[in-house]
């Protein structure tokens, strides 16, 4: 029980096949309802996949657990149709702060540049975001979210699995054209298909406590390294809603995670971070310790894995959450095109691909931040407290000192969905890139450019007069958007980020990532380039 937070309980209902006492067949079902599934329930729904979502308990997550959540993501729960009342329930911050024993050594800034809809991070505990999950996920015609239904065996055929459920009315099973796996890093979908992690755990132990107090730190991330008050050690902290603030403290690998967790070896900690005037109570204490792993493959036959149950990351740097809702965000459109039986299931390998990429790349900047604030030898830990010490003063050295690399979305840049450029850009909208969000005007009202993409294909040309508003390609289409007709560059900064002269056009897939660009608008081009991006064959190619 927390002092801030009554957990909901959501029913069980028996489904049709309890009911009636027949299998049903389902284009995808997803396994798991944390914030992974529940996304990937919501992308499925909105872009017209009926989809059944599973989960063997009946609440949202015990404890905040993860709270960061960076600005990508949250576009992405913006696509979704939920971020609104996360970043207004939300603390929004940018400001991060690195600190040696008592000395500022360090400050870095996540989006120094203005004009974005979402924040450049927001902190919030878990169940909440679940909450306004859910609640979106009941207002989705397509998606069907079922409590206490349990896995407890799946059987994989050429074109569908066979699942096992268990209820509290007993066994039944049921079928699926896909499975989709986001239960977790304990993952039983992944020990049924016989995956396995690769990486490795790192011996240090990290003590979380949420704390519950009226305090005048500013909302920014404050990490130290060797503070008075937790020496030869590092301590994080950050502010959550309601006046929870998350404070981790390094205990080292020795230490005994059942007796860390004990009251009255935590309090002490806290009271001699805070001082003894500062009145808190304990909301919610765990003890974890840091893992970099993922698995070998993402898909296992009809089985796709996403969020933790593909790869853990460690907390430091929020790569966790974010790296899964961005799994999903990649998933959802290529499962649909699949279904359609309008790209190949050589779609989803590139799933596989550009996800695992992206894992290696957040698993690499983490292992990277755990190695400097946990030094493995002697010579690390001189390295390390160098860098902090030069940091103060020398400016060049400041963005070696690493306290946790943010997370920042991981560009697939060499996919094979990817028509690479013919001619020179500036800027960061090269293929494979997210696209950056900018105000724009739609009919004589404010809105953002990340609000008009998203749906499906989308041509977005600055060609004032392109030759057609809709390009059809066979089962493909992409619809035209025009800056200047469909919408006003507001302060120019769609043409800034997008070094939009007149007639350059993007080819932009469904989940808001550049497939291509031109210096002008040429139909036979664009039609190559979205074939490509579905991994469609090109014509006369098998």
């Amino acid at each position: 029980m927390l002092k801030t937070y009554t957990y909901p309980e959501y029913p069980y209902r028996p489904s049709a096949e309890q009911r009636e006492g027949r299998t049903l067949r389902h284009p995808v079902v997803v396994i798991g309802a944390g914030p992974i599934g529940l996304s990937a329930g919501l992308d499925f729904a909105r872009r017209g996949i009926p989809v059944v979502i599973l989960d063997d308990n009946n609440t949202v997550s015990v404890g905040s657990r993860a709270v960061c959540y960076a600005k990508r993501p949250l576009e992405i729960l913006d696509r979704l149709g939920c971020a609104d009342p996360l970043v207004a329930k939300g603390i929004s911050w940018k400001i991060g702060k690195v600190f040696v024993r008592d000395r500022l050594a360090y400050q870095f800034d996540l989006l120094p540049e203005s004009d974005h809809k979402m924040p450049a991070m927001i902190n919030l505990q878990q169940y909440y975001l679940e909450e306004a999950m859910i609640a979106a996920i009941g207002r989705e015609k397509n998606a069907d979210l079922r409590w206490k239904h349990k896995l407890i065996a799946l059987k994989q055929h050429d074109d569908h699995a066979t699942l096992t459920i268990e209820t509290p009315d007993g066994h039944f099973t049921m079928e699926a054209d896909w499975v989709v796996a986001c239960d977790g890093a304990n993952s039983d979908t992944r020990r049924m298909t016989g995956g396995d992690f690769v990486g490795q755990f790192f011996q240090d132990r990290f003590l979380i406590a949420d704390v519950v107090m009226q305090a005048d730190f500013p909302t920014e991330r404050w990490f130290w390294f060797d503070p008075p008050f937790h020496p030869n050690q590092s301590v994080l902290l950050h502010k959550q809603s309601d006046n929870v603030w998350r404070i981790d403290f390094q205990l080292g690998w020795n230490a005994d995670p059942n007796e860390e967790k004990k009251p009255e070896k935590v309090i002490p900690r806290i009271r001699a971070m805070l001082g003894p005037n500062v009145p808190f109570e304990l909301e919610w204490v765990s003890v974890y310790q840091f893992a970099c792993r993922r698995m070998q493959s993402f898909r296992s036959g009809r089985v796709l894995f996403a969020g933790d149950a593909a790869h853990q990351i460690s907390p430091f740097g929020a790569r966790g959450a974010n790296t899964g809702f961005q799994d999903i965000d990649n998933l959802g459109w290529k499962l649909k095109l699949v279904l359609d039986k309008v790209a190949p299931e050589a779609l989803l390998d590139s799933y596989d691909a550009e996800r695992i990429f992206a894992a290696d790349d957040n698993l690499l900047n983490s292992t990277r931040s755990t190695d400097f604030i946990t030094p493995k030898s002697v010579m690390s830990r001189r390295f390390r407290d160098a860098v902090l010490e030069l940091a103060e003063t020398v400016e060049g050295i400041r963005p070696l000192v690493n306290s946790g690399r943010l997370s920042r979305p991981t560009p697939y840049l060499d996919s094979p969905l990817n028509t690479p450029d013919t001619a020179p850009f500036k800027g960061r909208m090269a293929p494979g890139t997210n696209c950056d969000d900018a105000p724009v005007t739609i009919a004589g009202k404010p809105g953002w450019l990340l609000n008009l993409l998203g749906e499906g294909f989308t041509v977005l040309t600055f060609d004032t007069r392109p030759p057609v508003a809709k390009l059809d390609a066979g089962p493909l289409s992409a619809r035209v958007l025009t800056v200047g007709q469909d919408f006003a560059d507001t302060r120019g900064l769609v043409a800034a980020r997008y070094d939009g002269e007149i007639g350059t056009t993007y080819l932009i897939r469904p989940d808001q990532h550049v497939a291509a660009r031109w210096r002008s608008f040429d139909a036979a081009k664009i039609t190559a380039a979205m074939r490509r991006a579905c991994a469609i064959p090109a014509a006369g190619r098998r």
